[in-house]
Order: C-alpha cells, then sequence, then structure tokens
C-alpha cells in the first residue's frame, strides 16, 4: 500500500513539474533565444530534472568521480549507459551544462516535447541518414562554441540493466571535432522506471563519471578503438 502512495506521489510531482516548467521554459527562451549553444535554456531544463528526481521518495542519488576541471569551459562529448526513462532527469544532476541529444519521438510526446524544443536538445530520427547528418552537424556547432553534448551510443535502454553495443556516432563526432570523450556509468535507474512500465519503483542510483578519453591526433580509423576503450570504462565501473 505505501508503495503505492509513493508511486502515485512520484507520478504527480512529475506532471505537476513539467506542466509547471512550460512557461519557465517559454520565459528563458524568449531572453536568451538567441544563444546558439542554448546553455541557458538547457541549464533550466536541467534543473526539471533535478527537482523532480529529488522530490520523489522512491530515488536517491549520488555522485562518484572526480569531474574535470575545464568542463565549465571546454566541449566533451559525453556518453552515458541507457537503462530506464529516467535516465535523463537523474543525469541532470551532474554537475555542468550540456546539451542533448534525444530521439524524435520523444519531441512529439505532449508536454515532454515541448520541453524538449523549448530547453534546445538536438532530435534524432534514428535510421534516417538526413536527420543523422543534421544532428552531427549541430553537435558540432554546439562543440566548437564549448559545449559539451550528451548522447546514449547504445541507442535505446537495456531491458534488463546490461550494457548494449555502442553506435560510432558519438566516438566519430568526437574525432572529428578534436574532443574529449567523457564516459559516465549509471547503475540502478532501471528500478526507477523498468522498460515496459510507467509505474515508478524504489532505487539507489550510482552515477560515475569516468577519466576522459582523449581524442587527441585520432582520425576516422580510430573511431572503433574510441570507442570500444569508453564501452569498457564503463563496463568496469562497478567491478
Amino acid at each position: 500500500m505505501r508503495g503505492g502512495l509513493l508511486s502515485a506521489f512520484t507520478l504527480l510531482e512529475l506532471g505537476v513539474c513539467l506542466a509547471a516548467w512550460v512557461p519557465i521554459l517559454g520565459a528563458v527562451r524568449l531572453t536568451h533565444g538567441q544563444d546558439p549553444t542554448r546553455r541557458v535554456r538547457g541549464r533550466w531544463l536541467r534543473r526539471l530534472g533535478r527537482t523532480t528526481t529529488t522530490l520523489s521518495p522512491l530515488w536517491h542519488t549520488s555522485i562518484e568521480g572526480p569531474v574535470p576541471d575545464d568542463i565549465a569551459h571546454r566541449a566533451y562529448v559525453v556518453v552515458a549507459n541507457h537503462q530506464s526513462n529516467v535516465d535523463p532527469f537523474l543525469l541532470s544532476h551532474l554537475p555542468w551544462d550540456m546539451r542533448w541529444v534525444a530521439k524524435q519521438e520523444l519531441f512529439r510526446v505532449p508536454v515532454v516535447g515541448t520541453l524538449l524544443r523549448l530547453g534546445g536538445d538536438i532530435p534524432l530520427r534514428r535510421k534516417d541518414g538526413e536527420s543523422v547528418r543534421e544532428m552531427m552537424a549541430e553537435c558540432r556547432r554546439t562543440l566548437d562554441a564549448g559545449l559539451p553534448v550528451m548522447m546514449f551510443p547504445e541507442g535505446t535502454r537495456s531491458r534488463d540493466g546490461s550494457l548494449g553495443a555502442f553506435k560510432e556516432g558519438a566516438f566519430r563526432l568526437a574525432i572529428e571535432a578534436q574532443v574529449p570523450v567523457l564516459p559516465v556509468a549509471i547503475d540502478g535507474t532501471r528500478d526507477c522506471l523498468p522498460k515496459g512500465t510507467w509505474r515508478p519503483g524504489p532505487a539507489r542510483i550510482r552515477m560515475r563519471v569516468l577519466p576522459p578519453l582523449s581524442t587527441q591526433g585520432l582520425g576516422p580509423d580510430d573511431v572503433a578503438g574510441l570507442k570500444d576503450a569508453a564501452r569498457s570504462r564503463i563496463a568496469g565501473a562497478w567491478a
């Protein structure tokens, strides 16, 4: 009974916060709409993620590992494993600004899609070559302006928490832009909202910021090796 009430409260506070943030982000867009990186707009969208997850009595979050000293003014391609729909909310606790890549389908979800557009996140239609090129170009402009970009290289969330194969796009982007890759490992989020259900569950979430991987001097032939190195670091984070 108590678990059901806590789940209901979490869904209620999530819905209230999502609705409340639409006019907030609308106002932020009006005042910062000329910023090509969407830094401030994204910062407010991440505040939404932190607010909703902090208010939930079901979820307890911790962050481990050193944050790069220069991340406030240097671009990184940040990559993380993907266990749940709430990963973007929980990863919002990471203490730096970044612009996210999100699948196009999310931009069509009522309220959520409005927030993503107002916050300036980057849409991607998977298996659509033109969309992939547009996404990569927008990510490159963001990195060139000094703002990190966040991507899930598995492409979709895991059903059982196991780490899936990584796609090459994030690592090709990092090499082309000559910026480091920053791996982040997350654990426990699959218990927050398991794939296939909308009932929140209790969870203890751990996030670990791992040492960055340099791309200095790397070229197209090094994409696969960089991808494998990032995946190995995330896979071994909790060993």
